[in-house]
């Protein structure tokens, strides 16, 4: 007798004493856990989106950190607000920090001045600069030379938004886009140490993060080398750090016990992140309870059916069927309803992806890519099915 016909006796003679009711009770179940499991993996990656932009300067797992500065210090008789190495070593051991690293702060005098439209403008300036790994933009003119000199600047977006609005306008100069900006050449000199020089400039990239004027490591090593005094270097005065988790309640607690400062709106950022991770953590470990219920639902509703059908696999084992052959019509039902409920439950999740997209749109969030959660449903369905069929495979060994 074929394997198919054999199949089709087989479930002819054990479906009788099958509950819809249960079936239908697992299913809705195992529907129920794993939409909502979905739903909140593709919720979650659509909303980090807005934790992460394509333009900002530093990732927003990096924390840029300072010293407070208390008014004894404003006259003198304050403590430090440097780093010490101890105190960098300190933060490198915190289970939350992945990677540390140091501004590095111009140790000589920067005067910067520009030409424009026939009217000259100059004030002095600072430079800082971090491990080129720190950076979340790489210029392509982002290195330095002393042979052939000519200095690269990221500069923060704040300080042309304040030349445009505030100096420009107030002035009557021509205001100017990033794309002007970085065209204009500047000329810098550098002088300490006994020693000047003016060297050209310009500006290669733009910060939305990060306040400063950034220059290459290189070119601040050769600085500070020419136009200061190694001996009197100072120790940094503000740290980037890489964090594992942000928005991690330890961070907030370590910086306040040692009197630290999170520069801008990190520390909100972070949280929010640490809070959207945290909700949707809980509302998957619900889903994921759902689930686990319904499974063992499933397990109950074949363990019963078992317990009816005990005498006919008696017979069957008798007639010289395998236990396996009789455990296959419990597989296709199973494989069936699993499959059945992951397509509904991609429906389901995608159904509220577009009611909630509209929503975020309107305050700047785009859909991220859905295939996270495709790939979560799959790996879901593909361990609840093996563990079902396993199940059903041992209790059938057992009734056989």
């Amino acid at each position: 007798m074929s394997t198919k016909k054999t199949g089709n006796l087989l479930w002819r003679l054990l479906r009788k004493n099958i509950s819809a009711g249960q079936i239908a009770g697992y299913a809705l179940a195992n529907l129920i856990g794993l939409a909502i499991v979905l739903s909140a993996v593709r919720f979650y990656g659509d909303v980090r989106s807005a934790f992460e932009s394509d333009d900002s300067f530093v990732r927003k797992d990096y924390l840029v950190i300072s010293k407070q500065v208390s008014a004894l210090k404003t006259i003198g008789m304050g403590g430090e607000t440097t780093f010490s190495p101890r105190e960098v070593s300190r933060i490198e051991d915190q289970p939350w920090v992945r990677n540390v690293g140091a501004f590095t702060a111009a140790d000589f005098n920067v005067y910067m001045s520009v030409e424009l439209g026939g009217r000259g403008m100059s004030t002095y300036m600072f430079f800082e600069s971090i491990p080129d790994n720190f950076l979340d933009i790489s210029p392509e003119d982002w290195k330095f030379n002393p042979d052939t000199p000519e200095v690269p600047i990221i500069m923060s977006k704040d300080y042309l938004t304040l030349y445009n609005f505030g100096f420009a306008a107030s002035r009557n100069m021509p205001q100017l886009s990033e794309t002007v900006m970085a065209r204009v050449p500047l000329t810098v000199t550098l002088s300490g140490n006994g020693q000047k020089m003016s060297l050209p400039g310009r500006i290669v990239g733009f910060s939305s993060r990060l306040n400063t004027l950034a220059v290459p490591e290189q070119f601040m090593e050769w600085a500070n080398a020419r136009f200061s005094d190694p001996a009197n270097r100072p120790d940094p005065s503000r740290l980037i750090v890489e964090v594992n988790t942000p928005g991690d309640p330890a961070i907030n607690k370590f910086m306040r016990k040692y009197g630290y400062e999170i520069a801008g709106d990190k520390a909100d950022n972070s949280r929010a992140n640490y809070f959207l991770t945290l909700v949707t953590a809980i509302v998957i470990a619900i889903g994921a309870i759902i689930s686990v219920l319904a499974f063992f639902i499933l397990m109950l509703s074949i363990f019963l059916l078992l317990q009816k059908n005990r005498q006919k696999l008696h017979d069957l084992m008798l007639l010289g069927y395998s236990p396996s052959q009789a455990a296959r019509p419990y597989y296709t039902l199973v494989i069936a309803v699993n499959v059945c409920v992951l397509v509904i439950s991609f429906i389901i999740m995608e159904i509220a992806a577009v009611w909630w997209a509209p929503r975020l749109a309107d305050i700047g969030i785009v859909n991220g890519s859905p295939w996270p959660a495709v790939a979560t449903g799959f790996a879901i369905m593909i361990v609840v099915t093996l563990a079902n069929l396993l199940t059903i495979r041992r209790l059938v060994r057992r009734n056989f």
